[in-house]
């Protein structure tokens, strides 16, 4: 902490309360995801140093999510790393093109996490720079929303759009902040 040392020219830091999404307060504002990581326990140890309490899990990108017919059942699965005791395991439809894609992969998330409805949701509109298709986004955020789905959504950065997922009932919007790579 700079701002305790007498030559500090730092001002003291801002104490900021905790974020609430879907009716839980969360003391990090962080969401790291679990893709990228070289193995399990690369993917535990960032989780732990970032101080992340929600990690989100690609589904459609996580091949090793759980044990599986034809794995070894002994092997370490992403929930023994990280328990949903301990994290927020925020299923997420990235690698989805299509509104159906995203809902069904969001069905197969809250099925595999027994009835958890906190879904990040992902319809992408351009492979290359990872844009959302904000026209099947709307869609299907409404069907989500319709079954109960607590939908955090990925978006445009355009304000209107933000605006609207928040009115339909979006728990937490998240656009695009920059492109890819930049």
């Amino acid at each position: 902490d700079f701002s305790t040392r007498p030559d500090s020219t730092l001002p003291a830091p801002v104490m900021i309360g905790p974020i609430i999404s879907a009716g839980i307060a969360y003391r990090s504002r962080l969401l790291t995801g679990t893709g990228k990581f070289v193995d399990l326990d690369q993917t535990r140890l960032a989780t732990e140093a970032a101080g992340a309490q929600i990690v989100t899990v690609a589904f459609r990108r996580t091949p090793m999510f759980m044990n599986s017919v034809g794995q070894d059942k002994t092997a370490p699965n992403l929930l023994d790393i990280l328990p949903p005791d301990r994290y927020t395991i925020l299923p997420n439809t990235a690698g989805c093109y299509t509104a159906d894609d995203a809902v069904r992969t969001a069905r197969l998330g809250r099925e595999l996490l027994d009835g958890h409805a906190l879904v990040k949701l992902e319809v992408l509109g351009d492979p290359q720079t990872l844009h959302p298709d904000i026209p099947a986004t709307l869609e299907a955020a409404r069907t989500l929303i319709a079954e109960g789905f607590q939908v955090m959504v990925y978006t445009s950065d355009d304000p209107i759009m933000a605006t609207r997922f928040e009115q339909m009932g979006c728990v937490a919007v998240m656009p695009l902040a920059a492109p890819i790579g930049s």
